[in-house]
């Protein structure tokens, strides 16, 4: 993980959705072919598939609770 661009750098957005579920994305996974958006959930549930060969993980999963609270 160590090559940024400036795509990556940007915050995500509520325009921003998961490619599985649609959800909003709260991470962006860079790999050496594009990028991929998750939710939450999505993330979690797929790590072990992307951490060994993502370029860049921008995690913004902080935000959940900061913007929804724990429900």
């Amino acid at each position: 993980m160590s090559t940024t661009t400036e795509s990556t750098t940007q915050p995500l957005t509520a325009a921003d959705r998961c490619d599985r579920c649609g959800a909003q994305a709260y991470v962006r996974v860079v790999l050496p072919v594009g990028e991929l958006l998750f939710c939450g959930h999505h993330a979690r549930a797929h790590a072990d598939a992307y951490q060994s060969v993502a370029e860049h993980i921008q995690d913004e999963t902080d935000r959940l609770h900061a913007e929804h609270g724990s429900r």
